[in-house]
């Protein structure tokens, strides 16, 4: 190789020449240099590829292609196994709920409304979807804000799977802070049954309910291993409560008509000083909320995961 570039390197210049001549013989030189070097730095790009195994440059920049996709995928597959660990940890565990207190007015057959058991379950019509208007005697409407509410019933006893075929009784407030059968006595409404289907979902179309002295704004719930269960009034597997978003019960107490006596009694309560919520760890009052989007004036859709031992 010295050998090589040697014999391409410019001769040693002979003087004796004419000024025009010798500035020719140095342009001639020169151009004879830059080319001896460019040659010896492809020799030594030669050299050192043979040395790193003959991939040449393009195998130093497959090379570098190789890390950065490497990272790539590294970074891909963080993400897709970070993913994967969030749907399967999702699917395969759930925040058991909490067994709450059904409170005064249930209706379930367990107390007593003007000297006499109330007990809707027994009624004939109580498994229904909608349950924003009476059906017992009248048909009034309870007025307010529209939720369209998905209960996603678990199985904390088998990875989370879903309960098919369990009833799921709600009731709450209406706007006002009322409950039908009790504060409004001749009302029905805000009552309802439906039987969760094979994805272990129930789904009841109800307004968003109000928010009374003293209590956060809520929804009660009792979950019946079977339909027959719950129209039977008895056993309940498990008696929780929904405490409605922050966030919400800020966007439409103040704005919507129904709710003028929220306004006060939600700017007086937390949810750390409810008597029901309060002594709940953060995760499952996290379980306990609904995650609710929508408006005033379209309604607002609301989902929850309610998971028990089957």
């Amino acid at each position: 190789m010295k050998q090589v570039i040697k014999d391409n390197l410019p001769s040693a210049p002979t003087h004796g020449h004419s000024l025009a001549e010798d500035i020719a013989r140095i342009e001639d030189q020169m151009l004879r240099r830059r080319r001896a070097l460019a040659w010896l730095g492809s020799s030594a790009g030669a050299f050192l590829i043979g040395g790193c195994g003959g991939g040449g440059s393009s195998s130093g920049s497959l090379t570098a292609a190789a890390t950065s996709t490497g990272t790539t995928a590294a970074t891909t597959t963080s993400t897709s196994s970070s993913t994967s660990s969030a749907s399967s940890t999702s699917s395969a565990s759930c925040v058991a709920d909490p067994q709450e207190t059904a409170g005064p007015y249930p209706a379930d057959g367990t107390n007593t409304s003007s000297g006499s058991t109330s007990d809707i379950l027994t009624a004939s019509g109580i498994v229904r979807s909608d349950i924003r208007s009476s059906f017992i005697g009248r048909a009034t409407v309870a007025q307010g804000v529209q939720v369209t509410l998905t209960l996603t019933l678990a199985n904390t006893g088998a990875n989370c799977a879903a309960l098919a075929g369990y009833a799921v009784y709600l009731w709450h407030c209406d706007a006002v802070g009322d409950y039908s059968l009790y504060s409004a006595p001749a009302e029905s409404y805000l009552r309802g049954v439906q039987v969760s289907n094979s994805a272990g979902q129930v789904t009841f179309v109800t307004i968003f309910p109000g928010c009374y002295s003293g209590r956060w704004p809520h929804m009660h719930l009792e979950v019946f291993k079977s339909e027959a269960a719950a129209t039977s009034g008895k056993n309940a597997a498990l008696t929780t409560q929904l405490a409605m978003p922050s966030a919400v019960c800020s966007a439409i107490y103040p704005y919507a008509s129904t709710y003028t006596r929220s306004v006060s009694n939600f700017a007086a309560i937390s949810i750390q000083a409810d008597n029901v919520f309060g002594d709940n760890t953060t995760a499952q009052i996290a379980a306990m909320t609904p995650t609710m989007a929508g408006s005033i004036a379209d309604g607002y859709t609301a989902a929850a995961t309610i998971a028990l031992a089957g």
